[in-house]
């Protein structure tokens, strides 16, 4: 029987072998979903004998991790902007970089918003939950997806404040907000063979393309989001690294009086601000 600590080296060797990115924190987290520790707690468990039920476990999720299935499905959570979010692979995974469009929805004031394209719901809720005053609605084309950001709605208290369904963009939505916000499928199909297989294969396509060039679901919002906001109202879209150009003349071609570029931590283009026209 081996210990902890060598089913997670033996464990980080393989995924190293078969092109995970940073295979020793995956490792890691994996054996700590499957002991049902705390990450943190794993080096405390390392020299003690593996348990045979739990090497088990261990190595079902190691072999679907060799096969790029993402850290997030198999443990069912991804951690974003301080909180974890339940996750399947109904919805995209949140992404860190995605918490610059949070940053930024949260530094000027907003009684109302709308999330388009919610998926888990990510946005919303943190948004309402650093927001206590706040509610919204979050629509989503996937029927799956609204169910997974109802569910951490509630994970997370703010169901009584956020209300969730079905519907293609602005179709099934009424009244004005404050702010509207959206992480739209930004990928052009031609770039869909090159993206991480954890995206390729496993995550929905529907939330990462629009099948075209990419730019679709902007158009849609530049062109319609104006008679869905109120008085003072703001925009905020996530876009590709490369796509500030493109989406910003999207924007400003739509009558919007001012359009904003903000970039991530990284420096990269990652938020096109938009507000309505004087």
């Amino acid at each position: 029987m081996s210990t902890a600590g060598e089913a997670m080296a033996a464990a980080a060797a393989r995924l190293r072998a078969a092109g995970v990115p940073d295979p020793a924190r995956d490792a890691r987290l994996l054996l700590a979903h499957a002991a049902s520790v705390d990450a943190a707690r794993v080096t405390l468990i390392a020299p003690e004998d593996i348990a045979p039920e739990i090497a088990e476990r261990f190595e079902t999720l190691v072999a679907l991790r060799a096969v790029r299935v993402p850290v997030s499905q198999l443990v069912g959570k991804r951690a974003f902007y301080g909180r974890d979010f339940r996750i399947t692979r109904d919805v995209l995974d949140p992404r860190p970089e995605t918490e610059t469009l949070i940053d930024l929805a949260l530094s000027a004031p907003f009684d109302t918003v709308l999330d388009l394209g919610t998926g888990s719901g990510c946005i919303l809720v943190s948004l309402l939950a650093e927001r206590t005053d706040a509610w919204g609605v979050g629509v989503d084309l996937s029927e799956e997806a609204c169910l997974q950001a109802s569910a951490n709605a509630v994970l997370h208290g703010v169901a009584a404040r956020a209300e969730v369904f079905q519907s293609d963009w602005f179709e099934r939505v009424e009244g004005r907000f404050d702010l509207i916000v959206a992480n739209p499928p930004y990928l052009a199909q031609g770039e869909m063979a090159d993206v991480a297989p954890e995206l390729r294969d496993h995550e929905p396509h529907m939330a990462l393309t629009d099948g075209l060039d990419g730019l679709s679901a902007y158009r849609v919002i530049a062109g319609t989001a104006q008679g869905y906001l109120t008085s003072q109202g703001r925009v905020m879209v996530e876009i590709g690294w490369q796509q500030g150009d493109a989406v910003g003349a999207i924007f400003r071609d739509a009558g919007w009086a001012k359009v904003d570029l903000v970039q991530d931590m990284d420096g990269r283009s990652r938020v096109i601000c938009a507000s309505r026209p004087a």
